[in-house]
């Protein structure tokens, strides 16, 4: 009998979970739950690598495509201020104002108490990026320059917000829709093109500039590619001399205006102009075609329809 209940009495004991046991076990849990949280680095566009401890929970953006990044990656819900024309998606207008390109209201900035700010590499006034810095919260910087450079940041921007898997369909959705593109035009005969970002003075964009990419996404050609700096002034005689077959411009916050834009009514002085003499004068909504996020891939089919265009009306 005295055998039994000494038998009995270390079975229970096996069974019966010790403390130290219910420690570890605790402690197995909390390092599990740790790891979830592991540091978080990625390598921004100028080259320099950005740790998170953790996800970002308060974002802070410093240019109208970033917040259309940060929004497209799964981030809203994270953002706490953006700069002046944020204005996509429509939820953005309602993000407190931390000044623009040219004037970052520091105070408030401080005052938002962010631990991510996603900075536009060459659009931000550098001696404010300074005082940025002197924050010590992490900065990422932006500045996609080719096509699949959106599609690398969506990728790169879910992994800081933790919101990876929406990050990753949209980048997804995105390179599916230049994929589409590459293939329907990028193989049609070749069209000239003068690209014209102001007139007073007349400026255009070199080839390593992303409109450049998107314009031979279409069959086409920048007749100014070679040309430095990325935004370099050309003279009338210049643009007369590469006489391009079309002659494309934004239009700010348009769809398609009804009349010509002035800087491309001008050109109607020079009908020897393969552009004029064909009517190829094209005006495309600049939030479609200058913010290097998702919709320029909407902006690139504009363009690809309108050299298509140009393309019927040869002689």
């Amino acid at each position: 009998m005295n055998r039994v209940i000494r038998y009995c009495c270390c079975v229970a004991n096996l069974r019966r979970p010790r403390r130290p046991l219910r420690a570890a076990a605790a402690l197995s849990l909390a390092l599990t739950a740790l790891s979830t949280h592991a540091a978080i680095t990625v390598t921004d566009d100028s080259g320099a690598t950005v740790t998170l401890p953790a996800p970002a929970q308060r974002v802070i953006s410093l240019a109208p495509h970033v917040t259309e990044l940060l929004y497209a990656a799964g981030g809203g819900s994270k953002m706490v201020g953006a700069v002046s024309y944020s204005d996509y998606p429509p939820a953005a207008e309602q993000l407190p104002r931390v000044g623009d390109n040219k004037a970052l209201d520091l105070e408030r900035i401080v005052a938002l108490k962010p631990d991510l700010i996603v900075v536009w590499r060459h659009g931000n006034a550098q001696r404010q990026l300074e005082r940025l810095r002197e924050l010590h919260v992490p900065l990422f910087f932006s500045e996609p320059r080719r096509l699949d450079d959106i599609a690398v940041s969506l990728t790169k921007l879910g992994q800081l917000l933790g919101t990876s898997a929406t990050a990753d369909a949209a980048a997804a959705a995105y390179r599916s829709d230049i994929a589409r593109l590459r293939a329907q035009y990028s193989q049609r005969p070749s069209v000239s093109v003068f690209y014209q970002v102001w007139d007073k003075p007349l400026m255009t964009l070199n080839g390593e500039h992303m409109i450049s990419d998107v314009i031979a996404l279409c069959g086409g050609r920048n007749v100014f590619a070679g040309l430095q700096p990325l935004v370099p002034t050309v003279s009338i005689e210049a643009v007369l001399a590469a006489n391009p077959e079309a002659i494309v411009t934004a239009a700010p916050g348009a769809t398609r205006p009804d009349t010509p834009l002035p800087q491309l009514d001008t050109w109607r002085a020079w009908p020897r102009v393969a552009a004029v003499a064909n009517n190829n004068l094209f005006a495309i909504d600049g939030d479609l075609l200058n913010r290097p996020a998702p919709r320029l891939a909407q902006g690139a089919q504009l363009l690809c329809e309108d050299l298509e265009l140009a393309r019927s009306r040869r002689k």
